[in-house]
């Protein structure tokens, strides 16, 4: 059997990096990571939002290789059905896909004013206005999907791409002090305890500061 690589980026900056990475660990794929250097072209244009054809991350699997995030968790779901990262209920499943594809496509304002930074934290950040709006979606959407399928994650009991799409704005919230209601901060909480994230997370802790550009407060 071929080997599996998933290509990531930095784990403390990068949010398409955790996204692919949580999807292939919430599938029960075996894969050997391979991390680009900071002075990589792909890596830089995760980081700093330059460019809108993400290379990275990048699964190859038997011999298939498959990039852009949402392209993996398809592929993903395809080869591990039984993990469910998609709901089975043809509704729930529409209603998945729709939002992975607003957070895939949307919420530029709160990408750029408050970038992924695992280790750091800004007390009291200031967010301007559209990237408040940008949160307040990011918020009502999280409320919807917890009132509609009972919780403890968007679409019921285990977690699905949803989840995943959405981890990097939970770290987020948490880096920025991001003032947000009871039951999203209770899913925040839930999103960080998953044995995955505490394993991201220690990684990213361990990650040696490289991203000068990332650093500033805004």
């Amino acid at each position: 059997m071929a080997k599996n690589v998933l290509t990531i980026s930095s784990k403390n900056y990068g949010a398409w990096s955790l996204r692919g990475w949580l999807l292939a660990r919430l599938a029960g794929l075996e894969f050997t990571e391979k991390v680009i250097s900071p002075d990589d072209p792909a890596m830089k244009a995760e980081m700093l939002l330059l460019s809108s054809s993400m290379l990275v991350p990048s699964l190859q699997h038997n011999g298939i290789k498959v990039w852009d995030t949402l392209a993996i968790a398809e592929y993903l779901n395809e080869i591990k059905p039984k993990a469910q990262l998609l709901p089975t209920d043809i509704k729930a499943r529409a209603h998945c896909r729709a939002i992975c594809g607003e957070m895939h496509s949307g919420f530029a304002s709160m990408r750029s004013s408050l970038p992924m930074n695992i280790k750091a934290r800004f007390p009291a950040f200031k967010v301007w206005s559209r990237a408040q709006g940008d949160i307040d979606r990011v918020l009502e959407i999280w409320k919807e999907c917890l009132a509609t399928y009972g919780g403890p994650y968007l679409f019921g009991k285990q977690p699905t791409v949803a989840d995943a799409m959405y981890a990097p704005v939970v770290t987020r919230f948490l880096t920025y002090d991001v003032a947000i209601d009871k039951a999203s901060a209770g899913y925040c909480k839930r999103i960080m305890e998953l044995p995955a994230m505490k394993e991201w997370i220690a990684a990213a802790k361990a990650e040696p500061d490289e991203i000068d550009e990332l650093d500033a407060e805004f």
